[in-house]
């Protein structure tokens, strides 16, 4: 259900701060490991376990319950790579969001698009999860796309038809992944990195090639390829 992410970010993570400009490169080697994508990925992967689908979201109880979740994953795993601002939240006793438009906010949101019964239910779930943390539009944002794209790939839509929901509602992607691998460089932005993760799929032939194309134009590799990869395995 969620190891699409997972693999991409242990096969992205070497190449983090190592970035490679091209698709040929070992899949997995001696430096392969996850990260806080994947933790935060379980994270709400449990909260979510808590939720009755057939029932209302109590938006309280369940802002509680990622909390707890993600505040109980990173202290089994303290050495993930949290980001800052990120730890300074995991350590408070009473959590706020700060505003971050991070691409964190969509690096751990494909469990979402399991849980949800309808498209409307993906995006308030996923605006909840996103919120503890990301409450700046962009990162609410980024988020949602990505969590919209995985349902609609476990329903039945085609590449196609994903891509112009995306391009209709949320990015539009006018570049391809030729045109920016010489150029792009580490952006941990929502807005500068999901927009290339769902590129990477748009033009992949299968999981495998989905995150060869993340890894290969560089940058937040990890993150990057965990994003597509969540949508490739739907």
């Amino acid at each position: 259900m969620i190891l699409g992410a997972i693999v991409g970010d242990v096969i992205g993570r070497p190449y983090e701060f190592h970035n490679i400009k091209t698709k040929q490169f070992d899949l997995f080697i001696d430096a392969s490991r996850f990260s806080d994508d994947t933790v935060m990925t379980l994270a709400v992967a449990s909260a979510l376990r808590k939720w009755d689908k057939g029932s209302d979201i109590n938006e309280k109880e369940f802002t509680r319950a990622v909390i707890d979740a993600m505040k109980f994953f990173a202290k089994r795993y303290p050495h993930a790579g949290y980001g800052g601002h990120f730890r300074q939240w995991l350590l408070s006793d009473s959590p706020k969001p700060y505003n971050s438009y991070g691409n964190g906010a969509a690096m751990r949101i494909s469990p979402v698009a399991y849980a949800a019964t309808s498209l409307e239910k993906v995006k308030v779930l996923s605006r909840i999860v996103t919120e503890v943390t990301h409450n700046h539009p962009e990162g609410i944002k980024g988020a949602e796309a990505v969590a919209v794209a995985i349902y609609m790939a476990l329903h039945g839509s085609s590449v196609l038809e994903i891509q112009d929901y995306i391009n209709a509602n949320y990015y539009h992607i006018t570049f391809k992944l030729d045109d920016i691998r010489p150029t792009y460089t580490f952006d941990v932005s929502c807005q500068g990195s999901v927009p290339q993760a769902l590129e990477a799929f748009f033009e992949s032939t299968d999981y495998e090639d989905t995150v060869r194309n993340a890894i290969s134009i560089g940058g937040d590799s990890d993150t990057i390829a965990a994003i597509a990869g969540s949508i490739a395995e739907a």
